[in-house]
């Protein structure tokens, strides 16, 4: 997919809290909206550059969105949402070999108690419900999720579980906001429950993916298959 938005360079200050960032542009300090809620320590590092999207809502406090920023040479989106844009855009390309098959793609769909990025249907009215998680921790060529711990993604996974006992089909799918990484693997580190909740659907039928992604300051879309490791 393409930014089309008008995006500028600047240099990263610091990040008062989860939501906001102050960031130096053109010898100016200016207040910026991070969309993305999780730590991102490791890019987000004092007079590291980074890329700012700018919007056009006049109704906005910040004018500019923190979309990404460089790790060494690496450029890392942050933007948590970009990864459904970029595997919605995927799904109908039949870039994703697993699920090529389904030809109705549904977003924000219930199951039980949760609400799924996407439900697939294929031309036998067999269903998938999908759930996507947008990847921006590495660690030498190791990728990992979580980067601050997730409840939510916990009642996830479990929730996939009891699609598949419906005779369903049930997926997740690790979106690596970057290029150049050798694998994923949960970040028991950070959230136990979530590693240990990730092992056990695999263990009951639920499919593993993880994909990293072409990335520019303008654009980003679905790469190639990466190895999991659980």
């Amino acid at each position: 997919m393409i930014i089309h938005n008008n995006v500028i360079m600047a240099k990263f200050i610091y990040r008062p809290n989860r939501f906001q960032a102050y960031v130096d542009i053109d010898g100016i300090e200016t207040i910026v909206h991070v969309p993305n809620t999780g730590r991102c320590r490791e890019i987000l590092i004092p007079g590291c550059t980074v890329v700012l999207r700018e919007e056009d809502n006049p109704s906005r406090k910040t004018k500019y969105d923190l979309i990404g920023g460089y790790k060494g040479n690496r450029f890392i989106n942050i933007d948590s949402h970009i990864p459904n844009k970029v595997v919605d855009e995927a799904l109908k390309n039949k870039k994703i070999s697993l699920l090529s098959g389904y030809s109705k793609i549904e977003k924000e769909k219930t199951f039980g108690n949760s609400r799924f990025d996407f439900k697939l249907t294929d031309s036998n009215k067999s269903e998938c419900y999908l759930e996507v998680k947008g990847v921006t921790l590495e660690d030498g060529g190791k990728t990992m999720f979580p980067d601050a711990p997730t409840e939510r993604g916990t009642k996830h996974l479990l929730e996939l579980i009891e699609v598949k006992n419906t005779g369903r089909e049930a997926a997740v799918l690790f979106l690596i906001q970057m290029e150049g990484v050798e694998y994923f693997t949960p970040h028991d580190e950070m959230d136990k429950a979530f590693g240990e909740a990730l092992r056990l659907a695999e263990s009951n039928g639920v499919h593993i993916l993880a994909y990293d992604c072409f990335v520019g300051e303008k654009h980003i879309t679905i790469k190639d298959q990466i190895e999991v490791r659980l």
